[in-house]
C-alpha cells in the first residue's frame, strides 16, 4: 500500500511539474496535479475514492484554485438531484417486486430454446439498463439466470457474461441507463428525445452484434442447455419460474414510473411551451415523482432515502465534477482543448476517434464517471461545429469501454461478486477479457463507424 501512494504522489507531482513545462500557469498545473492525484487514488485505493475526493477538493480552495461559489457552481447538484430521485424510485420499484414481475413474465416464453434463452435475456438486460440503470438491472437478470440455470444444470457463467455485455451496451441507448448519460445531457444540451433519436438506434444496432457475437462464442455452452433443456422439459420451469401477483401496490408503481418516463420524454417540448431553461424538467422530474412517492409511502420514507440512495457514491460524483470544474475554472482545459485541435488540426474524424477511443479503453479500467469528467470540460471548451458527434462518442465510449475487463463498469463487478457468493465460481481476468475485448472492439468499430460518416458535411 505504501509503494502505491508513493507512487500515487509522485505521478500526480511529475504531472504538475510537465504542465508547467508545457505552458500553463501554477494555477492549472496544480488542478491537473490535484485531479490526477483523486483519479490514481480512486483506481489505487478504490475504497478509499471519497477521501480522495474530500482532500483533493480542500487543496483546491486552499490553493485558490478555485472558489466556493464556482465549487458549488461545478459541483453539477442538478444532476446529483436527479439521481438522488430516481433513486427513490427504484426503491418503490425494488419493494414492489416490479422487476421481479418483468422478468418472470417476459421469460415465460412457450417452446424455450437456449437461443431463444439468450436472445431473450440480452434484451431483456438491454432493455430494463435503458429504463432504470445497469446496475438495478444487473441485479434481477442474475437471479433470473440462476433460476434457469440451475434448473436446467449448467455453468451459469457464460449467460451471466452475456446479460452483463447486453446491460453495458444497452446503458448508452437513453439518457437514464448510466449516470454518465445524464450529466452528458445536462452539460451539453442534448434533450431525451436527441437519446432516443441518435443513441437508442446505435444502441440496438450493437446489442444486436453482441448477440451473435456470443452465439458463436459461447456455441458449445448453448448447444448444451439446449440439449438440457430437450431432457428436462421446459414447460415446469416456466410454470414455476419468478412469480409475483401484479397486486395494486404494482401497479400503482407501474404507473408512476411510466409516468414519470412519459414526462421526460417531453420533456424539451413541455420546457419550450412553458419557457423554461433547458433541462429544467428532466432534471426535476424525478424529484417531484420521488417526493408524491414518499408521501404515498410516508412510513417508508426515510428507509427509500437512508437505503435506496448511493449516498457515498452521489457524494464522489459531487467532489469529482468539482474538481474537473476546477480544470476549467483555471483555465486547464483551455490549454488542453487548444493543443487537441493542434494535434487533430480541427479534424471531425480525428477528434471524434481520440475522444471514442481512448474513453473506452480508459472506462476499462477507470470508473467511467471519471473519464466524462475528465472529458466535458475539454469538449465544452474545443468550440467547434457539430459537436453533439463528440457527446456520442464520449457516452459511447464510456459505457462500451466497460465491456473490455470484468472491472470495467460497475454492472460487471456486481454481477461476478453474486455470481462468487451464490455459487462460488470466480471468473478469471482473461476469461472475461477474451470476450471482453473482442466484442468491445467490434462494437465500437461500428459507433466509429457511424459517427465518422455522419459527421461529414
Amino acid at each position: 500500500m505504501i509503494k502505491k501512494f508513493i507512487t500515487l504522489i509522485f505521478i500526480s507531482l511529475g504531472l504538475g511539474f510537465l504542465s508547467r513545462g508545457v505552458g500553463l500557469n501554477l494555477y492549472q498545473a496544480v488542478a491537473i496535479s490535484i485531479f490526477s492525484m483523486s483519479i490514481l487514488g480512486t483506481l489505487f485505493f478504490w475504497d478509499f475514492r471519497l477521501s480522495f475526493a474530500f482532500l483533493g477538493v480542500s487543496i483546491l480552495l486552499i490553493f485558490k484554485v478555485i472558489d466556493l461559489e464556482n465549487f458549488i457552481k461545478f459541483s453539477s447538484l442538478e444532476v446529483i438531484l436527479f439521481l438522488v430521485g430516481m433513486m427513490v424510485l427504484i426503491g418503490l420499484l425494488k419493494d414492489a417486486g416490479v422487476f421481479a414481475w418483468i422478468v418472470g413474465w417476459i421469460l415465460r416464453i412457450r417452446n424455450l430454446t437456449a437461443r431463444k434463452f439468450v436472445i431473450f435475456i440480452s434484451l431483456i438486460s438491454a432493455g430494463l439498463a435503458c429504463a432504470v440503470d445497469e446496475v438495478t438491472s444487473i441485479v434481477f437478470i442474475v437471479a433470473a439466470v440462476f433460476e434457469i440455470c440451475d434448473y436446467f444444470e449448467v455453468n451459469p457463467t457464460p449467460f451471466l457474461i452475456i446479460s452483463v455485455l447486453a446491460t453495458n451496451v444497452g446503458s448508452g441507448g437513453t439518457a437514464l441507463g448510466n449516470p454518465i448519460g445524464i450529466l452528458i445531457a445536462s452539460k451539453s444540451g442534448l434533450t431525451f428525445e436527441d437519446f432516443i433519436i441518435n443513441a437508442l438506434p446505435l444502441t440496438i444496432v450493437c446489442l444486436v452484434l453482441i448477440i451473435i457475437l456470443v452465439f458463436f462464442w459461447f456455441r458449445k455452452e448453448i448447444k448444451q442447455l439446449d440439449a438440457n433443456i430437450k431432457n428436462l422439459g421446459a414447460n415446469d420451469v416456466l410454470i414455476n419460474l419468478i412469480s409475483v401477483p401484479p397486486d395494486k401496490d404494482l401497479k400503482i408503481s407501474l404507473v408512476v414510473f411510466g409516468i414519470t418516463l412519459f414526462f421526460i420524454a417531453l420533456h424539451h417540448r413541455l420546457e419550450v411551451l412553458w419557457n423554461l431553461p433547458a433541462n429544467t424538467l428532466l432534471l426535476i422530474i424525478p424529484l417531484i415523482s420521488s417526493g408524491c412517492v414518499m408521501i404515498w409511502k410516508y412510513r417508508k420514507a426515510r428507509i427509500y432515502i437512508e437505503k435506496n440512495v448511493e449516498w457515498w457514491t452521489l457524494l464522489f460524483f459531487l467532489f469529482l465534477f468539482s474538481q474537473a470544474g476546477a480544470l476549467k475554472y483555471s483555465g486547464a482545459t483551455d490549454v488542453l482543448a487548444q493543443k487537441l485541435v493542434a494535434w487533430t488540426k480541427n479534424s471531425p474524424f480525428l477528434l471524434i476517434t481520440v475522444i471514442l477511443w481512448i474513453s473506452a479503453i480508459g472506462s476499462s479500467v477507470l470508473d467511467n464517471v471519471v473519464l466524462v469528467a475528465v472529458f466535458i470540460p475539454i469538449i465544452q471548451s474545443l468550440g467547434i461545429s457539430r459537436i453533439d458527434n463528440l457527446w456520442w462518442a464520449l457516452l459511447f465510449g464510456g459505457c462500451l469501454g466497460g465491456n473490455i475487463t470484468l472491472i470495467g463498469s460497475t454492472a460487471n463487478i456486481v454481477a461476478l461478486g453474486i455470481l462468487e457468493k451464490e455459487k462460488n465460481i470466480r471468473v478469471s481476468f482473461m476469461q472475461w477479457f477474451k470476450v471482453g475485448l473482442v466484442s468491445s472492439v467490434i462494437v465500437i468499430s461500428v459507433v466509429w463507424v457511424w459517427l465518422i460518416f455522419i459527421s461529414r458535411p
